[in-house]
Formats: structure tokens, sequence, C-alpha cells
């Protein structure tokens, strides 16, 4: 391990021959404190969920891995399709000692948390969806990217230096297959079978989720609950910390002993 600023640490851990890169929290916290694994979006990885980690990790047990192709893992020659991610994702989790954990996820993270859900049922307790992709009334390419496009006006500048290092790192074929593979996965099929309390967390001002489509997924879960968060976009793990580990921490809470079924 080597020490990151704040409250993590930078963790590489060995699964399937390959290393992947965690930050993780050193917070001294009490053993029913909850674990929570953070689960980057669309070919980036860890380093943009630092924002919203340290603050968790107040609270949580905190993990946020790059995914095997992506940040400062290893890269696979082959690009890894969705059930291949959560299944290396659910294999890190036995290596490093996790047995259940909480799963928050942004836009694509979403996606994977879904499949995660599927595959692991008894591997997840709660899931915090944050500005979940992909709208099936918007599954297509020209309506994706006018919504990325829109969307930086609405975040921290800095993001994009981030998210800039992280396209580099995972080369451009990998950011095409990786398109491909957001664009082709049903998440609204899977929903249903999420039987877990789940939170939904929009930004109101979010370009690329919209309100329709996020009472949509709240509809379509079992147990879902909805946070629509006042003018924030779609990247709130860097740009609005603060109140994703509002609600996030909020939640936790409740599910403790009982859902709350709306949240503001």
């Amino acid at each position: 391990m080597s020490l990151n600023k704040g409250r993590l640490l930078s963790q590489y851990t060995a699964v399937d021959g390959l290393s992947m890169h965690a930050h993780v929290s050193v917070e001294p916290l009490p053993e029913d404190a909850p674990t929570v694994i953070l689960v980057h979006g669309l070919v980036v990885s860890s380093r943009y969920m630092i924002p919203v980690a340290e603050l968790l990790a107040s609270v949580a047990r905190v993990y946020a891995p790059d995914l095997p192709g992506y940040g400062e893992s290893d890269k696979p020659e082959r690009v890894l399709d969705l059930p291949e991610l959560t299944d290396v994702l659910c294999r890190w989790m036995d290596e490093v000692g996790i047995e259940r954990a909480t799963m928050l996820g942004n836009s694509f993270g979403c996606q994977i948390i879904a499949e995660f859900t599927v595959r692991h049922p008894t591997r997840i307790e709660r899931a915090v969806l944050q500005g979940p992709t992909l709208d099936w009334h918007t599954r297509s390419l020209p309506q994706q990217v006018l919504g990325f496009i829109t969307n930086p006006q609405l975040e921290n500048p800095s993001l994009a230096l981030v998210t800039a290092y992280d396209y580099w790192l995972a080369g451009f074929w990998r950011i095409i297959r990786t398109i491909q593979i957001m664009l082709e996965d049903r998440i609204e099929e899977k929903l249903p079978h999420m039987h877990i309390p789940t939170l939904v967390v929009r930004g109101q001002k979010d370009p690329i989720v919209s309100q329709q489509w996020a009472e949509e997924v709240v509809k379509r879960l079992p147990d879902g609950q909805l946070a629509v968060v006042p003018g924030a976009g779609h990247t709130m793990n860097y740009s609005t910390p603060q109140e994703l580990s509002r609600v996030t921490q909020a939640f936790l809470n409740a599910t403790k002993s009982h859902p709350v079924k709306e949240m503001t």
C-alpha cells in the first residue's frame, strides 16, 4: 500500500493474474460500520470517485477499485464485457476479504452494479445508483454524445483533466469497445431482479439521465427510492460530492431499520 492525501490508501491486489488498483479508506471505525464499494463509470477510474470516497470514509469502510482495463489496474489485451467485469469485481472482493457490501456507482457503474446484483445477489446488501445509464428511450450513440457534450458545463472544470488522463490510459480501442458494451446493455430488464434496497440519485440538471428515466428506474426496482439533488449534473461523485454523501449516508442509516420511500 502507498499513502494518498486525505483518508485513502492506494492498494494493489492480484486477481486472476492481473493487478487491480483501489483507493481504500483508513479511518478507524466501529465494527458495525458499513462497507461501501464505489464503482466507476465509462472508461474512467476510481480517481474521480475520490471526492465522495473521502467524505464517506468518516462513516463507512470505503473501497474504490479500478476495474481491469481502466485507471491504474492492469490492461488485459481483450476488453472485458459486462458479465466479466462483474465476475472479476466479485473475485476482487474475495481477495480483499469483503463478504457483502453496499455498492455506489455513477453512470455506467450503475449498469455494472445491476449486472453484479443479478449474477452475485448474495454479495451485495444495498445499492446507490447515481445517474444510472442507459435510458432505453435514448439508446443511440448520437443521443448519448449530445448529453455528454452538454454535461461538462455543469461539472467542476477539473473533471475534464481527470477523465482525459483516464481515457489516455485506457486507449482508443478500449474506449470504443466500452461504449459498445454500454449501448448493448439492457439495464431495464435487470432492475426488477435487484431485490435489495436501492437508492436512485439524479442531479436535477443532469442532461444524460432524465427525470422520466430516473422515475422509471425506481418503478422497475422491487425496493427503490429516488433522491433528486437541485442544481446538480451527472457526475455528482466528483462535482457535488457533499450532496451525494449526504443522501447516501441518510440511505445507509434509514435501511438499518426500515426503508424510506422518498428522499430530497
